[in-house]
């Protein structure tokens, strides 16, 4: 889907920065150029390659590029019961961990809540890992309340 552009005047050429610790005038573009443009696609890692050349090509043409990408996962039900099962699991390993710290037998499940589900990006700050922005994380957090004996 393409969105009209926009043309703004920012009706001053010069922005303030800092630099060494002091406040310089610094030349901006006066005029911007905006396009929205909505893709939807499977493969999210195409996708990425795409828009990363299409920043650079534009950058080698002189130009300011903000490219920015956004992802969906429509799906997000199709992988709760995952989801909510490894949480009990963690729960009740760290349960566990608690009754033999005091010395207690560990019992069925009081009360359990689903807590929030988040979906966020992978970030890497190793060197030998590649920077992978389109993959993405999901997880939930949950309060479950388990007896102990």
């Amino acid at each position: 889907m393409l969105f009209d552009p926009t043309v703004s005047d920012r009706e001053t050429y010069y922005t303030e920065e800092w630099e060494n610790g002091k406040k310089v005038r610094v030349k901006a573009d006066r005029f911007t150029y905006g396009q929205r443009i909505d893709i939807i696609i499977q493969d999210v890692e195409h996708a990425e390659k795409k828009s990363s050349k299409l920043k650079l090509d534009l950058v080698q043409s002189g130009l300011t590029a903000n490219i920015s990408t956004n992802y969906k996962f429509p799906k997000l039900n199709s992988i709760k019961p995952q989801l909510i099962a490894e949480s009990t699991k963690n729960a009740r390993v760290a349960g566990e961990q608690f009754a033999n710290d005091s010395q207690a037998k560990l019992g069925k499940i009081k009360t359990a809540t689903q807590g929030q589900i988040s979906i966020v990006g992978q970030y890497s700050y190793g060197e030998t890992e590649s920077y992978q922005p389109f993959v993405q994380k999901a997880r939930v957090v949950s309060t479950i309340v388990l007896f102990l004996e």
